[in-house]
């Protein structure tokens, strides 16, 4: 039997001499899929629109990676100084996917930004600055010189969720490396995980074959078996 072919979406850097820019995918990602008993197929960002739809119906399930922020406009989000490399082709694709993903029962998981574009492409809205706009909150940027896989806080699962049967448990410590979150969920999500100081860490979207985003990185937290099964998970969902 063949593995899934898990799409893997992608980040642009743009290059430095005017020339092409770099089309990448954290090698973390690659890794867990592939440890998970997945084939990662990298999404390229700029794909013509015309050639997404073919793309993703080659896909048996979708990884939306992490990476630079949402542009605001897109949820009538506050303007803020931290928000950084917006890439208006990024944001075009990974909402496109959630949504033929959506509509197909095709599974799929966000991580990081990935759950940011779940919550906009389904109609939420985000924080564009957690430490500016959420009363009391926890550092939830530790980066850059803090180690991926510290464990900076943890969540609370709620026990009847999928979440929770996944990882076998309803607390647990998780990293923590965004200044963007959830701040109004989308209608047809549910918020599934919170962390200590009330921000939305995970959702489901209910009745889909598989419909999960995470707020940390479970990626940098292959030492944790619970985290591993995350992407087993995913690719049991993908194989059908």
């Amino acid at each position: 039997m063949a593995s899934p072919l898990i799409g893997v979406t992608s980040t642009f850097t743009p290059a430095t001499d005017g020339l092409f820019g770099t089309i990448s995918v954290g090698e973390s990602y690659i890794q867990a899929v592939l440890r998970a008993g997945g084939l990662p197929l990298v999404i390229p960002v700029g794909l013509p629109r015309e050639e997404q739809q073919a793309v993703f119906d080659q896909l048996d399930g979708v990884l939306l990676t992490g990476g630079s922020d949402i542009n605001p406009e897109r949820f009538a989000g506050l303007p803020h100084p931290r928000v950084y490399d917006i890439d208006e082709r990024r944001d075009d694709l990974e909402i496109r996917i959630v949504e033929m993903a959506v509509k197909a029962n095709k599974p799929f998981l966000g991580i990081c930004r990935g759950i940011q574009v779940i919550n906009v492409a389904l109609g939420g809205s985000l924080y564009t600055d957690i430490a500016d706009q959420l009363e009391n909150s926890l550092l939830h940027d530790c980066y850059p010189d803090i180690p991926r896989n510290y464990l900076a806080h943890s969540v609370s699962l709620q026990p009847d969720s999928r979440l929770a049967q996944i990882l076998g448990g309803a607390l647990f410590e998780v990293n923590s490396l965004h200044h963007q979150g959830v701040e109004r969920l989308a209608p047809s999500l549910r918020a599934v995980a919170y962390a200590p100081d009330h921000l939305i860490e995970a959702v489901e979207l209910p009745n889909h074959s598989f419909g999960l985003g995470v707020q940390w990185h479970p990626e940098w937290l292959q030492e944790h078996l619970p985290q591993c099964k995350l992407f087993e998970a995913l690719i049991k969902a993908s194989a059908g």
